[in-house]
């Protein structure tokens, strides 16, 4: 019985597997032909799908499965123009918050969503196209204005497995920080109408045209990708575009408003440090996606610059704290604060290029000489730069672009050695010094105009009893502390 069973087993088996199996095809017939793998078909499939791993170029006519753009480098950064925005809200605006007086707490808030807003509208109007299309050494076109044209098909100039649309929003995030920057000079003492007049001039004329001379495809500086740059210098994350440019406008525009009523009389000093410490930890958290994400993927470019980051950022907010110990008996929280922004921002410009060694010797510089100019350099001087500003942003960003040109290597990036060769180790550094020359002209002297423009037409900052009782309530009609709670 047993058997029988086994049997009737077998013979349904057998008859399902031959109603349902392919018949086994033979040499000669055409369909068994055409069925057959491509392999030099397969091969591009292959190569296409190593590209995708290793972020290169997309291999031309590949019959892929893969649609571009790659999901993992395109997830990647879409979480990194959301750290990048993070940087602002609420990073920027908490740390700038907690060192003024409590009565211009909201103000910050509201000139960093105001900058949000505003520079938004520009970017999707005509910003990302004068940065990001093609056109001059100096300037793009209007042909992507509105953001026309770009959608989820990646622009090869820029990422190959990157959506257009994310890389779009990715870069605004950064043009977005960078006027907010300037607001650290001039706080407690800006008229909320004349600085969102302001930004929108100096993005047109500063920014926009700065981002694409830098990292345009065309750029006149962008000595990396452009074979014909004109200056051949190296800016990975923003050391002159974010920076040098709104840390020399901060300043300029800080002595033509002028210092706050009662400055070198009244005490100014921080109204919450525990404000300032929380947004310097989201500071730092966002620069990850600031300075990984320029790799514009998850690759091994993007995790050096995470390396970079983490050590210059930690060795520097160290190094400004054990300068205060030694010269002040004490290591303050405002100092182990500004040092670590001090890292970050000199590391910006190199987080790509240099070693995890270089990237030492820049958090030790970035945490001494930023601390000397917001020290002595800014009490010889006596401007009035109310949060520093200058000191971090602008003595820090042309320190990094310089010492970029000093330190960068191939070893770190490779992609050195397209149109560097010939500079990179050598006279990288003198091309460094060109571009911040470029750039230290073009926000200095664009800054002075439209700021006297400004000031002699509707008037740049509040009247002395508007200042006195503080721009939350003259300014927003609010308050950030009741006065129960303070």
């Amino acid at each position: 019985m047993k058997k029988l069973v086994l049997a009737l087993l077998v013979l349904m088996i057998t008859c399902l597997g031959m109603s349902v199996a392919p018949q086994p095809a033979f040499a000669d017939e055409p369909a068994a032909a055409a069925a057959a793998p491509d392999p030099a078909a397969m091969e591009k499939r292959i190569a296409d799908l190593e590209a995708y791993v290793n972020n290169g170029a997309r291999v031309k006519d590949a019959d892929s499965k893969i649609m571009a753009p790659g999901p993992g480098h395109n997830g990647f950064m879409m979480v990194c123009a959301a750290l990048v925005l993070f940087m602002t809200l609420p990073g920027l605006a908490l740390f700038y918050g907690g060192l003024v007086r409590q009565k211009n707490v909201l103000s910050i808030m509201a000139q960093c969503m105001g900058i949000a807003g505003l520079v938004s509208v520009l970017w999707w109007a005509f910003g990302y196209s004068i940065a990001f299309a093609p056109g001059t050494p100096f300037w793009g076109n209007f042909d992507m204005a509105f953001l026309k044209g770009v959608g989820a098909t990646p622009n090869t100039t820029y990422a190959a497995w990157v959506s257009q649309d994310v890389f779009s929003m990715y870069q605004l995030m950064f043009a977005i920080i960078t006027p907010a920057l300037i607001i650290g000079a001039i706080a407690e003492r800006v008229k909320f109408g004349a600085l969102l007049l302001f930004v929108t001039g100096w993005m047109l004329v500063v920014y926009f045209p700065l981002a694409h001379m830098v990292w345009g495809g065309d750029g006149f500086m962008n000595g990396v990708w452009n074979a014909n740059a004109g200056i051949k210098a190296i800016d990975f994350a923003g050391g002159t575009v974010v920076h040098m440019s709104s840390g020399w406008s901060a300043l300029v525009l800080a002595l033509i408003i002028g210092k706050r009523t009662g400055f070198g009389k009244e005490n100014m000093a921080p109204h919450s440090l525990v404000l300032t410490m929380i947004g310097t930890g989201m500071l730092w958290v966002g620069w990850y996606g600031f300075n990984a994400g320029s790799a514009v993927a998850a690759d091994g470019v993007a995790s050096q610059a995470f390396m970079t980051t983490t050590l210059a950022a930690a060795i520097a907010g160290f190094a400004w704290a054990g300068i205060e110990w030694i010269t002040r008996s004490k290591p303050t929280v405002l100092g182990f604060c500004s040092g670590i922004v001090a890292g970050l921002v000199v590391i910006t410009p190199a987080a790509g290029f240099v070693s995890a060694n270089g990237s030492v010797i820049i958090g030790v510089l970035a945490g001494v000489v930023p601390f000397f100019a917001c020290t002595k350099l800014k009490s010889a001087l006596g401007y009035d730069d109310a949060l520093d500003t200058f000191g971090v942003h602008a003595i820090g960003g042309t320190l990094g672009a310089f010492l970029t040109g000093v330190l960068a290597t191939p070893d770190a990036n490779p992609n050195l050695l397209l149109n560097l060769k010939d500079v990179v180790g050598k006279t990288l550094w003198l091309e460094q010094l060109k571009a911040m020359g470029l750039t230290l002209v073009l926000s200095v002297g664009a800054t002075a105009v439209l700021g006297y423009l400004l000031k002699a037409t509707i008037g740049l900052r509040p009247t002395a009893e508007d200042e006195q009782s503080g721009l939350d309530i003259t300014g927003h009609g609010e308050r950030g502390y009741h006065p129960s709670e303070v």
